[in-house]
């Protein structure tokens, strides 16, 4: 089985854990997100807008765009690295690619803490996405400019023993879930 292979197998597994614990997730899921980021008030950082089953981080987002600017992803063509737009709370969104919501006012700017959606994560910081490598090169560009902490947001049932992953997946610094955090060394 190729790689590629075992990643499409792990997503499909993924997928279905991810949707199960979606539905049964509990009020509150981002408690320890906004912990986790009340400890970096006012440093630029970028959330998502969740689609399909991804974990909601809005009410984290929300507490940390009072202290600080707050962006979420523009995807602007296949193959290149996200931009990120700045985004408040309650402001105009219109649709962007793959149905997540981006502001109707595109402000551009760049991140230090980027909060990154997965389909599965291990302890170790491995993370697998939607298969599109859009966090790997965006990270791996913000990197090389300056420190830049990924934080991976998920449900705890989104942890997996290992997973298939090659030298461009950029790893996770921590990974947050409804159940805690994991700070990676």
């Amino acid at each position: 089985m190729t790689l590629e292979e075992r990643k499409a197998e792990a997503r499909k597994e993924a997928f279905a854990l991810r949707k199960a614990a979606f539905d049964t997730r509990p009020p509150g899921a981002a408690g320890h997100l906004s912990s986790v980021l009340a400890g970096f008030r006012g440093v630029p950082l970028s959330g998502y807008m969740p689609i399909r089953t991804e974990i909601n981080p809005l009410s984290a987002m929300a507490e940390a765009a009072a202290h600080g600017p707050v962006g979420v992803p523009v995807i602007t063509a296949a193959g290149q690295p996200l931009t990120f737009a700045l985004w408040e709370p309650e402001c105009e969104m219109q649709d962007g690619a793959f149905g997540a919501q981006i502001p109707a006012d595109l402000v551009f700017f760049e991140p230090e803490i980027v909060i990154v959606p997965l389909v599965a994560f291990t302890r170790t910081g491995g993370r697998l996405g939607y298969g599109g490598g859009f966090y790997d090169r965006t990270l791996e560009g913000l990197r090389r400019k300056r420190p830049t902490l990924a934080i991976g947001f998920a449900f705890s049932a989104q942890e997996a023993e290992s997973l298939p992953l090659e030298a461009t997946d950029q790893p996770l610094d921590m990974i947050v879930t409804q159940d805690g955090v994991f700070q990676i060394s």
